[in-house]
């Protein structure tokens, strides 16, 4: 199945168009590296959670917002193929100096895909970070697998899960300190497609209004330790073409 490139980074709030356009500058080169997809998406909605969540999973300063970023591969060759050619592009060495965010605070991993429902599409996303002990990796699949269905039911574009493959430990971050993650446990990079938030705020009501949909017996997952949160797209290269480098962005 498809093989993700996960990215959770902190970003100045004032920083939003610089982000863009320097995520723009590198979607504009991605196909030459064999990126199929490259999404990018914005904090809209990302509640605070007592245990983790999308800010502490970066150490967030009060002036920061949350991006939610994925690039998509057809497997996990031709994401090592392409981490090759990161590594010895010029361009690449260039971009990297000027960066708008704090790079040692970024979380990055790779994920093979055991899930995934619908097409890509839409503009907006809920991302989801969950650890999930490798023993009920097939509980889980098989849970995840029958909210997809329910997600596309009401009105989901896309619903993708996807099951820790290549994540290292960071020595600031990284997605097993996110989801504080005990031995024996991997972690899922997940998330849902939407048409636009009203879509996906009026899905949610139905959903967390029906009873059938209540969990039934013991969990597959920590759900104390899983965080969650609403992204608006600010890049996709499925529904758009990248902004040429030194062309002008606006929010």
């Amino acid at each position: 199945m498809t093989y993700f490139e996960g990215f959770i980074a902190p970003v100045p709030e004032a920083n939003r168009d610089a982000y863009r356009k320097h995520a723009n500058e590198f979607a504009s080169l991605s196909h030459q590296f064999g990126i199929r997809r490259h999404v990018e998406a914005w904090d809209s909605d990302v509640p605070e959670g007592k245990v983790t969540d999308f800010r502490k999973s970066v150490d967030a300063k009060p002036d920061e917002k949350i991006v939610f970023a994925f690039f998509e591969y057809p497997d996990r060759k031709a994401r090592d193929a392409a981490n090759e050619k990161f590594m010895s592009d010029p361009r690449m060495e260039e971009m990297g100096k000027n960066m708008p965010f704090d790079g040692k605070r970024m979380i990055v991993g790779g994920f093979d895909a055991i899930v995934e429902e619908g097409s890509a599409g839409g503009s907006y996303t809920d991302g989801f970070v969950v650890p999930v002990p490798e023993g009920k990796r097939e509980d889980y699949r098989q849970l995840a697998s029958k909210m997809a269905k329910v997600f596309r039911q009401h009105g989901a574009s896309r619903v993708v899960e996807a099951f820790s493959n290549d994540v290292p430990k960071g020595k600031v971050t990284d997605f097993y300190r996110a989801v504080k993650a005990e031995d024996g446990e991997g972690v899922v990079f997940s998330f849902i497609e939407w048409p636009d938030k009203q879509a996906r705020d009026d899905a949610w009501a139905k959903i967390m209004a029906d009873e059938s949909l209540r969990p039934q017996g013991e969990m597959p997952f920590d759900g104390k330790r899983m965080f969650w949160g609403g992204f608006e797209k600010i890049l996709d290269t499925a529904q758009q073409p990248a902004i040429q480098a030194g062309a002008p962005v606006t929010a």
